[in-house]
């Protein structure tokens, strides 16, 4: 399992036990699932999906380690 934790400007949007989260990467969508290799990305607009859940986001952040999984997101405005 992966510990997920996901932060906007305005607030943590989610923390919790994941199996998997797929975010839009700048050079494509890709796939975190456990023991995932340490990365540090960019993130471009599109939706970020775990547990799911669909987020839409514009862009931001993605840090993993350790089955560890931080993004820090700027979200779509709806």
């Amino acid at each position: 399992m992966l510990q997920l934790k996901i932060v906007s400007p305005e607030r943590i949007e989610f923390t919790g036990e994941v199996e998997s989260v797929k975010v839009p990467g700048t050079q494509g969508n890709f796939e975190i699932l456990s023991n995932h290799a340490p990365i540090i990305s960019t993130l471009t607009k599109g939706d970020v999906e775990y547990a799911g859940n669909v987020l839409p986001i514009l862009g931001g952040f993605v840090e993993v380690q350790k089955n560890q999984v931080s993004l820090c997101v700027e979200l779509k405005e709806e």
